[in-house]
């Protein structure tokens, strides 16, 4: 529909045609309800007003034209859907800081929920969704599209980096009275629709959907200060065509946590046509400038897609395709609080400037949870095809790894380029990585690996094929570390050959076949071997 239309229907509906002998508004004015989008006064109650009104017809649209409409707590309900027009911006106002009770012009955001017995098994922000910006709960048929903008400017980001202030964003406490946490959060909705509106500092979440079932979420623009979108116990969500720009945590994470008060899992879920990255500086998408950090600048760089880490009720069915990470970390499953992750298929990737290896598969034992309702999870039936990653940084290659006794099982990765920056020295293969069965599970942790390629641990039924590892330049580790492996197979894989390529530590039924990589072998057992 051309603007020109939309505005004749805005203008019209707004007041109220007259259909089949009754009177129906459809479209809200949120002007028509006091809002003034100067930017200068508080528009809440008058926005606010715009949707109670469309909530009481039956549902309809209300509709911000052009303008800044500076609010707290925005209150979403069933039927409505929020349309932001081209120019139209809903400016986060700023909270309280430290010490104060009241935040810009005397106003506040919603109270966050009492606490529940069950907030020490997440974080803060994962537990509460009343203090945010657009908020809803228990609703359905509800939705926020249009061209426009939020700005968080006003929210909490966490407060995770000591003292730290970016631009004109305070560092506000996110626990304290009166602060707004995130920039729209829903819990226990479904038939949600969001689409097309771009989100700049989104607080501690840009979007948090909890317990949030038929999700569409598409063509997203989000530049923000911590995670993007986070789909925590979510079922039947698809999301596309998404930018997330998130240097300093997550872009795109589906959970599964204990915020609910029970184990429920995230599952037929999927994620492609999506670009995220996370090294740009905070803003720069948005605009078009694409300013980079300096080296040594940002070390964080996140931005990644990753399945965790709240990790309580498990990822089932999950396809991430057509994807672009830039500058980021790696795309990762984790399974740390007894989920079970199964039937997952990644495929069609385009990675560059990775700190990390492209893959990240983690089953651990944090077991965050209720006392005896947690148990180490799982993570199997996994497909990995057509992958490509450049000038990802050598000292922390892809890692797959369970725990003692509790392997990840039935993993298929095909079809896949990893050149790395290379140079490290040989001494570096001699490294035996730390377990950390309960750690944060996060590459780092594990610090510098003796595989140039991929380190494999605790893994049963591995299939790897046309698979190649190209250092840029000649790096003195092998490209494979296999430790407590079972059947593993590697079939037209390329690598180096000096030094070889294959360091089975603990490997149990391996045959390398028709490859570069080393020789035609089947092996039984073996134990400190090189290939």
């Amino acid at each position: 529909m051309s603007p020109l239309a939309l505005a004749g229907m805005v203008a019209g509906e707004a007041r109220g045609e007259v259909r089949d002998g009754a009177r129906t508004p459809l479209m809200f004015d949120v002007r028509a309800f006091g809002a003034t989008g100067s930017g200068r006064v508080l528009d809440t109650l008058g926005v606010n007003a715009a949707i109670d009104a469309a909530a009481a017809a039956g549902g309809g649209t209300v509709v911000f034209p052009g303008g800044t409409y500076l609010c707290f707590s925005l209150r979403l309900q069933s039927g409505v859907l929020l349309y932001l027009s081209q120019g139209a911006t809903i400016l986060a106002a700023a909270s309280p800081l430290p010490g104060q009770t009241t935040g810009e012009m005397g106003g506040v955001y919603d109270a966050a929920e009492p606490k529940m017995s069950y907030d020490a098994y997440q974080d803060y922000g994962h537990n509460h969704w009343h203090n945010s910006l657009i908020w809803g709960e228990g609703l359905h048929d509800v939705g926020i599209s249009g061209p426009g903008r939020i700005d968080g400017r006003g929210l909490s980001f966490g407060g995770w980096i000591d003292g730290e202030k970016r631009g004109d964003y305070p560092l506000y406490k996110a626990e304290q009275a009166g602060v707004g946490n995130k920039a729209i959060a829903l819990k226990n909705c479904r038939n949600v629709v969001l689409r097309e509106f771009s989100v700049l500092k989104g607080g501690h979440f840009a979007l948090l959907l909890t317990g949030v079932d038929n999700v569409a979420i598409d063509g997203l623009m989000i530049d923000t200060d911590r995670d993007g979108i986070d789909l925590d116990c979510c079922r039947n969500v698809h999301v596309s065509n998404c930018t997330v720009n998130s240097p300093w945590d997550d872009a795109i994470c589906p959970k599964s946590s204990f915020a609910l008060g029970f184990a429920r899992a995230t599952e037929n879920v999927t994620i492609t046509g999506c670009t995220v990255t996370g090294c740009y500086r905070l803003g720069t998408v948005l605009d078009g400038t694409f300013q980079r950090f300096a080296a040594g600048e940002n070390i964080y760089r996140t931005g990644r897609i990753k399945c965790g880490t709240e990790s309580n009720g498990g990822f089932k069915n999950i396809a991430i395709s057509n994807c672009v990470f830039e500058g980021c970390n790696s795309l990762s499953l984790e399974s740390m609080d007894g989920a079970l992750c199964e039937d997952i298929a990644i495929s069609n990737m385009t990675m560059r400037d990775l700190t990390y290896g492209p893959l990240f598969f983690r089953l651990g034992a944090r077991l965050r949870g209720p006392k005896g309702t947690t148990k180490v999870g799982a993570l199997r039936r996994v497909v990995v095809s057509n992958v490509v990653s450049s000038n990802s940084d050598a000292q922390i290659g892809c890692i797959l790894t369970g725990i003692p006794g509790y392997p990840i099982e039935d993993v298929k990765i095909s079809n896949m380029y990893m050149q790395h920056t290379g140079g490290l020295g040989a001494e570096q293969a001699r490294i035996v990585p730390p377990e950390k069965i309960d750690g944060y599970p996060d590459p780092g942790v594990f610090g510098p690996m003796p595989a140039q390629g991929f380190f494999l641990r605790h893994l049963r039924n591995l299939e790897m094929s046309h698979v190649e590892i190209a250092p840029k330049v000649e790096d003195g580790r092998p490209s494979f570390v296999l430790e407590d492996v079972e059947r593993a197979d590697f079939l037209a894989v390329t690598a180096p050959t000096r030094p070889p390529a294959f360091a089975l530590r603990n490997a149990k039924d391996v045959r390398v076949m028709v490859s570069r990589a080393a020789k035609d072998a089947t092996i039984d057992r073996a134990v400190d071997q090189m290939l």
